[in-house]
């Protein structure tokens, strides 16, 4: 940020009394203006026991699978902002969302929270911003073609609550060392 979104003024990146970190602020009325995370909102849906999965039409990562999300948009809740993700991306109305994943991933300002949702009804098909939409079964997951190592991570979660019969709500973290270790490839397989 080099000008105040307000008047204009050039901004200032310094460290605002009793704060512990810079911040920007207007070199004219010394407002702060606050960075702060974004989160990303999602829904894992399952049907006959396969999972919702989106080819992503976008980038990044274009072409590659990841869960129906986005980013959570002001006014909403959590939830609501992952059923409306979940429309967006999949066609797909979802009832009943459970909170079940929360991932911060610090190096990129993203908090991603997953919730395990409910299938209103039967129609699903791709938004504009999905090339495809469609079921899969854990073992037809092309792991390394998943788009995000957070999906990666909420998806290995689900299959192993659901093997043990119980879902818990997972917190955790992904450093940048983490993020880059996931073995997710460069290029996708169309």
């Amino acid at each position: 940020m080099n000008f105040c979104p307000n008047c204009g003024a050039p901004i200032e990146f310094a460290v605002p009394d009793g704060d512990d970190r810079k911040r920007n602020i207007c070199s004219a009325t010394g407002e702060i203006f606050y960075d702060n995370p974004r989160n990303v909102v999602g829904t894992i849906v399952e049907r006959e026991g396969r999972i919702l999965m989106c080819r992503r039409a976008i980038e990044p990562r274009l072409d590659f699978w990841t869960l129906p999300a986005g980013f959570l948009e002001l006014g909403e809740t959590s939830d609501q902002g992952a059923a409306r993700e979940t429309f967006e991306e999949a066609g797909v109305t979802v009832d009943n969302p459970r909170l079940f994943s929360l991932i911060d991933v610090t190096h990129i300002g993203q908090v991603h929270i997953f919730f395990i949702a409910d299938m209103h009804d039967d129609h699903y098909a791709p938004g504009p911003e999905s090339a495809e939409v469609r079921f899969v079964g854990e073992h037809e997951i092309d792991w390394p073609q998943l788009a995000f190592p957070s999906i990666h991570r909420a998806l290995s979660q689900y299959f192993a609550d659901r093997a043990a019969g119980r879902f818990s709500v997972h917190v955790e973290s992904l450093a940048a060392d983490d993020w880059k270790a996931m073995r997710l490839d460069r290029e996708p397989r169309v």
